[in-house]
């Protein structure tokens, strides 16, 4: 009995002891855990504190969403005075206002009776508008009524002023265009995507999307059940990339003094469109892009027609009719089938192998000439012959090397090509109706920038330069991309370009482009007034251009004017009025001296 007693306290004592070693355990484990959460915490404090200092900053001072998209401003696009290098602003943002009322702090009808009438006054509401704001505010618990959209922000601040009740204000940034229709579809503008985002549409806009808008930055959290922001889990923030600003080479005077001049034009003539542009042949930079009608990329929702948001000048390929003349010309001259003096006689007509005759305009015949006297004229039988002597595929090499039948590069959207796959139809190398109606500009298309890019090389000797209107693209890094001039190409040797340009002098001086001529100064040219085609055939309507480019000795300026179906008769009466009274304010803007 006694042993009994013994084992049981002696198990008791074992007992004792074990718990009292667990327990030591337990608040040994229980300290190594604080001391380790404490470090823990520590660490995480610094690293919170110190390392993510900026991170909580944006937190505290953002709304307690789970994602919060931080938006950047978008970039400014620029024109200039290619003079001065001054620049004024062609797009920018703008701020604006919506105006909203909290009807819960209108305590009394007299409240929304006051808040109604100098609302009113603000926005000159008539008696039926003022009713109207007065019902939607009086006598309801809504957090947010609007009223305006888009008030600018000096009526903002006077109604702010005013301290009235339960009126509040919403900033928001809108794309601005200060200078309205000037350069409208250069420009393009800035639209709504379906989920309400902005999105660049057309023009500089719409190719430069991407530079323009920058990088969206975000702020990402996870969220308490009281919908805050749990400060030890998982979150990610990155600020937002401001977009870059763009300038452009276009000049401000230049292109409103030509527009408003094409548009004076356009209305005396009855034209449906017009396009002009001028080009800095020894570098390919476009000074000045018009295309009408246009429209005030403010109110771009509000046109008639959405086709007038395309730029004519490099949208719409025609048939250029005999402004191409020289270009084949100049590929007969440099490969030295024929040269200015070349004896040609003009029967009238000639048989190229298609369904009748090539005839000269008006039917008319011009016996002996030479090839001068072949531009002076605007033969097109004398051009078939110039063909003949070049040879089928020599031509298209020549148009190729051009540029013409293939996108210029020009960073612009909406550029198209222009078509010379009527040239690649026959394979035979013999000269068919196709070649020689190209000659002459007939059958294949172009935009205006390519023919105008054409007879820039011809007026740099040669060269064939990349057509560019973007000189700068500045990111907001600091980091600045400037447009190199880049020559793409030698087509023809400067002695056959020379021959050329003396050879369209006399177009201006001697035949049918004389009222093109700025005196004091040699300039060259050509006309050309094309049927336009249509599904049954070619129409009574025309396509009216004209190209020319000088001083001759020492090329500044290449312009072209083209106008669709205006309703006088011939090119001449149309495209050289306005190139002959822009060409003669240009020389004196950019103080080129006389040359004869």
């Amino acid at each position: 009995m006694s042993r009994m007693r013994i084992r049981s306290r002696n198990s008791a004592v074992a007992s004792h002891y074990d718990e009292a070693a667990a327990e030591t355990a337990r608040l040994k484990i229980a300290a190594l855990s604080v001391v380790g959460i404490t470090c823990i915490l520590v660490v995480r404090l610094f690293f919170l504190m110190i390392l993510q200092h900026g991170f909580y900053t944006a937190l505290a001072a953002g709304s307690h969403t789970l994602y919060e998209q931080l938006f950047p401003d978008r970039g400014s696009v620029y024109i200039q005075d290619s003079r001065t290098g001054e620049e004024f602003p062609l797009a920018i943002n703008k701020d604006v206002f919506t105006v909203f009322v909290d009807t819960r702090e209108l305590e009394t009808e007299d409240d929304a009776t006051h808040v109604a009438d100098a609302l009113a006054a603000a926005f000159s509401y008539d008696d039926e508008k003022k009713l109207d704001v007065f019902y939607r505010i009086n006598g309801k618990d809504d957090p947010y009524e609007p009223i305006e959209q888009g008030v600018e922000e000096t009526l903002a601040e006077s109604l702010r002023a005013q301290d009235l009740p339960g009126l509040g204000f919403v900033r928001q940034a809108v794309r601005y265009y200060p200078e309205g229709s000037l350069a409208a579809q250069t420009i393009g503008f800035v639209g709504k995507m379906d989920d309400g985002s902005d999105i660049g549409r057309y023009g500089i806009e719409g190719y430069w999307q991407e530079e323009l808008a920058g990088t969206g930055g975000f702020l990402e959290a996870s969220k308490s059940l009281k919908g805050g922001v749990i400060a030890f889990a998982g979150k990610s923030f990155q600020p937002a990339k401001d977009g870059a600003d763009i300038l452009l080479t276009l000049d401000r005077t230049l292109q409103y003094k030509a527009c408003e001049r094409m548009r004076v034009a356009m209305e005396e003539y009855g034209a449906t469109s017009g396009s002009l542009l001028i080009l800095d042949p020894k570098t390919g930079a476009v000074r000045v892009m018009c295309s009408l009608p246009d429209f005030d990329p403010n109110a771009y929702n509000k046109v008639d027609d959405v086709r007038v948001y395309n730029n004519t000048t490099i949208f719409t390929p025609y048939e250029p009719g005999s402004i191409f003349k020289p270009i084949t010309m100049v590929a007969a001259l440099n490969e030295e089938k024929v040269q200015p003096d070349t004896y040609f006689y003009d029967g009238g007509s000639v048989d190229a192998h298609c369904a009748k005759p090539i005839k000269n305009a008006e039917n008319k015949s011009y016996k002996d000439q030479t090839m001068t006297g072949v531009l002076e004229n605007s033969i097109n039988t004398g051009m078939v012959h110039v063909v003949q002597q070049l040879g089928k595929y020599p031509f298209i090499s020549y148009l190729e090397s051009f540029g013409f039948g293939v996108k210029s590069g020009i960073q612009l959207d909406s550029e198209t090509t222009g078509t010379i796959n009527a040239l690649y139809v026959n394979k035979k190398d013999d000269v068919d109706c196709y070649t020689a109606t190209a000659s002459f500009g007939q059958g294949i298309t172009a935009t205006p920038l390519q023919m105008a890019s054409a007879f820039a090389a011809i007026a740099n000797g040669g060269k064939v330069m990349r057509p560019y209107i973007v000189q700068e693209v500045r990111y907001a890094d600091g980091t600045i991309d400037r447009t190199v001039p880049e020559v793409l190409r030698n087509i023809v040797s400067s002695h056959a370009a020379s021959l050329l340009s003396a050879m369209l002098v006399r177009v201006i001086d001697s035949g049918q482009a004389h009222a093109a001529a700025i005196p004091g100064y040699y300039i060259a040219g050509k006309t050309g007034t094309a049927q336009i085609a249509g599904p049954g055939g070619y129409s009574v309507d025309t396509n009216h251009s004209f190209v020319g480019f000088g001083p001759v000795d020492d090329p500044k300026f290449v312009m072209l004017v083209k106008f669709e179906k205006p309703k006088r008769a011939y090119a001449d009466s149309t495209t050289i009025p306005v190139f002959a009274d822009v060409g003669a304010f240009l020389v004196d803007y950019y103080h080129i001296p006389p040359g004869r």
